[in-house]
């Protein structure tokens, strides 16, 4: 669904406390892939998580706003309904304990290297559009330098209880990134500039070495080798 933003979030073992902990799962699909994703239903973008329920240890949504603006609870007949007779496939919500990724629970791109796609594609990109859970701002202008990142690790925030993350592979990009996080709209133009400049990847994944909270203005440190924990 659409992304959301925060000032600031828990960085466990499995991701960023409440992220992507729900999924609709496609009901007597029997392949290797079950889940409704935005590659299947566009407009899937345009439903907005809203609410907070912190009940279960990690903040949760409680509902979700349709593209008409109509709030269903999550989990409810109502909105089950609601998403298959738009999808035209029948599906049931889900709820994962320790998340769905593609790759990994932490997703990591620069806004210099969605500016650099943008400036090549002619468009003005949101950040969305690439659904990483973590964006920086590195001091170079230059795109793709997270592919250097690889094999080090990045640091966030200052002392003893700063997070930790180890960055294992480059982003490896599907269809989802042609597609307007405000309309759904989709451009492949987007995709095939990324295929061009860099083989298809943008951004990088990583693994949880430290936990703790990571905040909207933290400094991001890169080091190549993990720092000495307590």
């Amino acid at each position: 669904m659409a992304g959301t933003t925060t000032d600031s979030a828990y960085l466990g073992w499995h991701g960023l406390a409440g992220d992507r902990r729900f999924a609709f799962r496609r009901v007597g699909t029997d392949n290797g892939f079950p889940w409704l994703s935005a590659s299947r239903f566009s407009e899937l973008l345009l439903y907005h998580p809203i609410g907070l329920d912190e009940s279960t240890g990690e903040p949760l949504p409680t509902h979700v706003r349709t593209p008409t603006g109509s709030e269903l609870a999550l989990g409810s007949a109502e909105l089950n309904a609601h998403v298959s007779a738009q999808s035209g496939q029948g599906v049931e919500l889900m709820m994962l304990k320790h998340g769905i990724f593609d790759e990994a629970a932490v997703s990591v791109i620069s806004l210099a290297t969605i500016a650099g796609i943008g400036r090549e594609a002619g468009l003005n990109l949101d950040h969305r559009r690439f659904r990483a859970n973590l964006v920086v701002e590195t001091e170079l202008d230059e795109p793709f330098l997270e592919d250097g990142w690889v094999g080090g690790t990045l640091v966030f925030g200052e002392g003893d209880t700063r997070a930790v993350v180890s960055v294992t592979l480059r982003d490896l990009r599907c269809v989802i990134i042609n597609l307007d996080p405000e309309t759904s709209e989709r451009s492949a133009s987007v995709m095939k500039t990324v295929v061009r400049l860099n083989e298809n990847t943008a951004g990088v994944y990583a693994t949880v070495v430290r936990t703790g909270t990571i905040r909207v203005g933290d400094r991001v440190s890169l080091a190549s080798e993990s720092p000495t924990l307590g």
